[in-house]
């Protein structure tokens, strides 16, 4: 199939973007789990179950649980309340 459009994948573009991509990404997949009745907070687990064994199968357990360490004091700031993030 031939696009009239230039297909650039994902991987050539710049990091931020490929985050607000992926992030789009997601936002799509909640939006559909939650409208199958899937319940808010399995979705949150499964979610942050799959981004954790991304992680340390990309970095490892070390470097995960370091990164880890930090969250509390993120989210006591307010970096992931929906009022104040800013994405």
């Amino acid at each position: 199939m031939r696009y009239p459009f230039a297909f650039s994948p994902a991987r050539d573009l710049p990091d931020h973007e490929q985050k607000q991509a992926a992030l789009s990404y997601l936002n799509e997949a909640w939006a559909e789990a939650r409208h199958d009745g899937v319940d808010g907070d399995c979705l949150a687990q499964a979610s942050l179950f799959a981004a954790f064994a991304e992680l340390v199968g990309t970095y490892g357990e070390d470097a995960v649980a370091t990164f880890v360490e930090g969250l509390a004091g993120r989210v006591r700031n307010g970096e992931f309340s929906i009022a104040l993030a800013k994405q």
